[in-house]
């Protein structure tokens, strides 16, 4: 095999057509209400890692748990990368009428980029926050927070920082 391109090979890349169970997919016996995103700081150096806060609220009459599921979209690069990648995900039971707020961190290397090696470039991104991947229609209602934050200063090999 000579072609390791993943273009047309999933639906990660390129592809405008939504997977049929996307990464999440499910029903829920509450809901939840997302708010309050903050990503610090919003603009960080090529090599700094990012600090994510979100608040999770069950507005529903049922204790249950909920994947809330972390997504990053680089808004230019200088080769081909997915759609969004997820970056985190965590299972949290929330009671029914209650508030969790949740913190994450966004490891600089989970901005690499394969270019013939691993490479931190600077730009702006989107960082997605919710119960679900950004775009997706379920039956069950499901927020996506997005927030964007910009990255600082020359593009670098990974294993340089």
């Amino acid at each position: 095999m000579e072609n390791y391109t993943m273009e047309g090979r999933t639906y990660r890349y390129y592809g405008q057509e939504a997977p049929l169970y996307p990464f999440g997919y499910g029903l829920s016996y509450t809901t939840f209400h997302y708010r309050d995103l903050v990503l610090s700081p919003p603009v960080l150096p090529v090599c700094a890692n990012l600090s994510v806060s979100v608040v999770l609220e069950n507005t529903g009459l049922q204790d249950s748990e909920e994947v809330v599921q972390l997504y990053l979209r680089w808004e230019q690069s200088s080769v081909p990368v997915p759609r969004w990648q997820l970056v985190a995900f965590r299972r949290v039971a929330v009671l029914a009428g209650q508030e969790a707020k949740l913190f994450f961190q966004v490891l600089a290397e989970q901005r690499a980029v394969w270019a013939q090696d691993w490479l931190l470039e600077p730009g702006t991104f989107t960082l997605f926050a919710g119960g679900q991947q950004p775009g997706q229609k379920t039956r069950a209602p499901s927020e996506v927070l997005s927030a964007r934050f910009s990255v600082t200063g020359t593009a670098r090999p990974l294993r340089g920082c």
